[in-house]
């Protein structure tokens, strides 16, 4: 930004301030962060919508600036990507929600560890789903207080087992609840300040899982089971909502604090979306249009409306002005919004490209124009501005203008470094994290002839395990970082049944090989779901641990295989995971059996 413009918004920033004389530098407001998962643009009640109760969000619109065309990513991980480095989730390795496609690769600067370089207290309460393992979680990324759960997605919203730090504990409530009360514990704390609270929420996201109350009052207006769900969870965040902005004003905080809140991508489910084609997981304007409302009394003018557009990637460097947050040594790809939440050089916003990727589709979206691209259908093209609905592809009458926002994603991936598409190996031996787990779902599964290994439900989504192993060929393999040599404790979790007693499962590291054998069944327990709609997913728990042996690991990057060296029964046991714990250091000879030995 210019320095003529800096000073105009800092200007405006200090006359409009009737707290203090002092510069956003010196005395830098908090900052609550506030992201909900899966709830669409027209699950909010000022946003048209008559059957859904959002009171505290509709008053939160109204107490600062509200944005009318805020584009994310058309997917959890990749959003949630963008908002933490300001850069397109491509270019720090996300594109996808599991299996390590999640993953911020780890010479990314995160927002955590901008404000903690700044010194604010930072905490975060909720969903992650940028890195499973350290230093990609939390505690790696500059967050000193975090509860809740790496992966995309939680099995149990009542009485959850969370991870608080670095260790899984049980909490009792109903998750949206505890997630916060754990974030006003933390406010609490640091209500001295600065902090930086952020709360990506996993409500709505599935399961269909909500207290009664929320649920029967939504069936009793006549909705199906699937949106009395959704809404009422939203009601739900929008009461734990309030309770946060009560606390605020109960500390006198409110005044010192910028509140932000946003939705990660379009709705879960078919259901009101203002008119907007498509949905989660689309590259139309339903999937990626979502609420942006941001408040900071007596800085942001009270009742705004900007109808620029804007993105996930703006908010880093929007913060990094507000609160003097460090500089990144990398290109952002964001705009700093001063600007347009202030109202200073508000028409001075040029025309720009945001560009989307999820499942091999891309979009590309400027000011007037979507550019669409499914698979590997043509290229499509949409007028915004006379047609929102998206209901006539005008690329033939278009041809010059499609191909330059065909171009534009064109060259964003040449940009792209194809390493940054592949996951990164998960850090074996760190200090920090002497115990890894490689869970099942991460595991590449190589099949004998595309069959012999599946994933429980097909698709490798969080918390899936290995099953229909029925092919001595196949196996599944992870790719592993091993950051310190050493001895590690090797242990499978697994469950198996009566006639797999006397399979042969054989973990292996380049050559070196642990042969363990099933001596006994193990069966799992079924957990009973408060599902409000019938799911895919299988809640279980109860997995056995069958210890492999000691193996000894050299420095670099391998591949941990699993393989099937005897199969009894008509399939190898499930298996759940490889769980690698360090003993040692590597000195002496490795314990593991190897070939010819």
């Amino acid at each position: 930004m210019h320095l003529a413009k800096k000073l105009l918004i800092l200007c405006f920033l200090l006359a409009a301030s009737p707290v203090s004389a002092q510069t956003p530098s010196e005395t830098p407001p908090n900052v609550l962060l506030i992201m909900t998962d899966d709830q669409g643009y027209g699950d909010i009640r000022s946003h048209n919508n008559p059957k859904i109760d959002t009171p505290v969000l509709d008053r939160l619109a109204n107490d600062g600036a509200r944005f009318n065309q805020f584009m994310v990513s058309p997917m959890c991980a990749p959003t949630r990507a963008a908002l933490l480095t300001g850069r397109f989730p491509l270019r720090v390795g996300v594109h996808g929600v599991t299996r390590g496609r999640e993953a911020i690769r780890q010479d990314e600067v995160t927002l955590g560890q901008l404000f903690k370089q700044k010194g604010y207290a930072t905490g975060i309460f909720g969903k992650w789903h940028n890195g499973e393992h350290y230093p990609y979680t939390p505690p790696g990324r500059g967050f000193d207080r975090f509860v809740g759960f790496t992966a995309g997605h939680w099995e149990n919203y009542f009485d959850p087992h969370l991870i608080d730090g670095q260790e899984l504990r049980p909490f009792e409530g109903y998750i949206t609840d505890v997630l916060t009360d754990e974030a006003l514990r933390f406010i609490e704390k640091h209500k001295d300040g600065p902090f930086f609270c952020y709360l990506p929420y996993n409500a709505p996201h599935g399961p269909w899982q909500l207290p009664d109350r929320y649920f029967d009052k939504y069936k009793s207006w006549g909705l199906d089971d699937t949106t009395a769900s959704a809404y009422g969870m939203v009601e739900n965040l929008d009461d734990n909502i309030g309770r946060l902005l009560d606390a605020l004003d109960a500390h006198g905080l409110a005044d010192n604090t910028v509140v932000i809140f946003l939705t990660d991508n379009g709705p879960n489910s078919d259901r009101y979306n203002a008119g907007m084609r498509g949905r989660k997981g689309d590259v139309h304007e339903g999937g990626v249009r979502v609420p942006l409302f941001v408040r900071w009394p007596g800085q942001i003018p009270e009742g705004r409306v900007v109808n620029q557009l804007a993105a996930h990637i703006d908010l880093l460097p929007t913060l990094q002005t507000i609160c003097g947050l460090p500089a990144v040594d990398k290109p952002l790809d964001g705009r700093d919004l001063t600007p347009l939440l202030t109202g200073v050089e508000s028409a001075d916003w040029p025309d720009r490209k945001l560009l989307d990727y999820a499942w091999s589709r891309a979009g590309v979206r400027t000011e007037r124009w979507r550019a669409i691209k499914d698979h590997t259908q043509p290229w499509e093209l949409y007028n915004m501005q006379s047609d929102p609905g998206q209901t006539t592809d005008v690329a033939a009458e278009e041809p010059e203008v499609l191909a330059g926002l065909a171009a534009a994603f064109d060259a964003y991936k040449r940009e792209v470094d194809y390493d940054a598409m592949y996951p990164e190996p998960t850090p074996v031996g760190l200090a920090e994290a002497a115990r890894v787990t490689l869970p099942a779902h991460e595991a590449y599964l190589h099949k004998h002839n595309n069959d012999g290994i599946h994933y429980v439900t097909g698709a490798g989504w969080a918390g899936e395990w290995i099953t229909r192993w029925n092919r001595l060929e196949a196996y599944p393999s992870w790719r592993i970082s091993v950051r310190e040599p050493g001895t590690y404790r090797v242990t499978l979790l697994y469950a198996s049944y009566e006639p797999q007693i006397g399979s042969e499962l054989i973990v292996e590291v380049g050559e070196t090989r642990l042969p363990v054998k099933v001596q006994t069944a193990h069966s799992l327990r079924h957990i009973p779901a408060n599902d409000r709609v019938r799911t895919k997913k299988t809640y279980v728990e109860g997995w056995g641990e069958l210890s492999a042996g000691v193996i000894t690991l050299e420095s670099g990057e391998q591949q941990l295989r699993v393989r099937a060296g005897v199969m009894t029964g008509k399939a190898m046991p499930l298996l759940k995971a490889v769980r690698l714990e360090r003993e040692s250091q590597a000195s002496d000879a490795s314990h593991a059996e190897r070939p010819g030995a």
